[in-house]
């Protein structure tokens, strides 16, 4: 049996469901954190989420306020009587989160990418009893997740669970990072001892989107949600068009769990399959996209060097590995012919375009 099913992880047994986690993207400044953690609704929100730390592709973008943030959040906890969570990412970021009494650690995406970073906070968390959630790699990568984990539980850390924010597998016009439901769902079937938190926030990258994401993963039997927010969404210092009001926040929580309608199990699976189908629809339009794009340059080398468009040799050649293929993949070789044919067409078209 692998060591992931042999814990019990009853922690989330403890909160409500679902467990919703929720507060700014980033601690800002004092004033900020206060206000917000003061206005979020406490019969919802069990648990107040800040970015300390934030990991940034450029230097010079805002990088999270450190320490301080700790204290302000250590506040918020006094004064609203709430649990407190946020993300570590080494072993002074740990050191630092322990002092000043974080109830739940994550650890992000980005640190999920990389064995020795899991390792490191691994090692100094070692027999950590409180809780420590792993948000999934930024590619679509399981077994990176999987492995996150167990190193976890190789060290003693029992307490853990999963945070889904999405994949960055193309570039989307629907959301920011890919849900790719089916296949967190097979994670969720593999282990159902690991409870499983969406982040609607960092899924869908809009704050318009973040219901109809936050009402799928409640549907789909998730077991709680991690949703930005802040004060004034718009003058936020990351991730502003992803965050809502905690006012907002009550009125989409009212909506999807006082107004909560069973759906039968049979509708919810086509929800799900329906839903992967959009994505892989998706993903193929974007391919398309991306090689008539090739086309057109290849076009553009034909055309200065005056080499004929169309080059029987080298379509006999594409047409019998697209042959080859089908067959390995037990497709209708006939269908992806034609298919291929009208997308050849296409290219044609493009290539003569000078």
């Amino acid at each position: 049996m692998n060591i992931l099913n042999k814990i019990k992880n009853n922690w989330i047994k403890k909160f409500s469901y679902p467990l919703i986690i929720s507060g700014p993207c980033s601690a800002e400044n004092k004033k900020q954190v206060i206000d917000i953690s003061n206005k979020l609704n406490k019969s919802y929100v069990e648990v107040f989420r800040c970015g300390i730390w934030k990991p940034r592709t450029n230097p010079g973008m805002f990088e999270g306020v450190g320490e301080d943030g700790l204290k302000w959040m250590l506040e918020a906890k006094k004064k609203n009587n709430i649990l407190l969570a946020t993300e570590i990412a080494n072993k002074d970021q740990i050191k630092l989160a322990l002092k000043y009494k974080i109830d739940i650690l994550w650890i992000g995406a980005r640190s999920t990418c990389n064995p020795f970073t899991i390792q490191e906070i691994s090692d100094n968390l070692k027999d950590y009893k409180n809780i420590v959630l792993v948000k999934n790699p930024l590619n679509f990568d399981i077994n990176l997740w999987i492995g996150a984990l167990e190193r976890l539980v190789k060290n003693n850390i029992l307490n853990i669970g999963i945070i889904h924010r999405g994949f960055s597998i193309y570039k989307s016009f629907k959301y920011r990072n890919i849900p790719c439901w089916l296949d967190v769902l097979k994670f969720k079937k593999k282990y159902p001892n690991i409870p499983i938190i969406c982040d609607p926030s960092h899924i869908s990258g809009d704050s318009k989107k973040i219901y109809e994401i936050s009402k799928k993963a409640i549907n789909f039997g998730y077991d709680g949600l991690m949703i930005e927010t802040h004060n004034n969404p718009k003058k936020a210092l990351s991730d502003s068009q992803q965050q809502i009001t905690p006012e907002k926040l009550t009125e989409i929580l009212n909506k999807i769990l006082l107004k909560k309608k069973i759906k039968k199990k049979y509708l919810i699976k086509l929800d799900i399959y329906r839903s992967n189908i959009n994505e892989i629809d998706e993903n193929i339009l974007h391919l398309l996209k991306n090689r008539f794009i090739t086309s057109k340059k290849i076009g553009k080398i034909k055309n200065k060097y005056k080499i004929n468009i169309i080059q029987k040799k080298i379509m006999k050649k594409i047409k019998e590995n697209y042959k080859y293929i089908c067959k390995k993949l037990n497709l209708d070789d006939f269908l992806i012919q034609r298919i291929f044919d009208e997308i050849h067409k296409k290219s044609i078209e493009i290539q003569i375009k000078k």
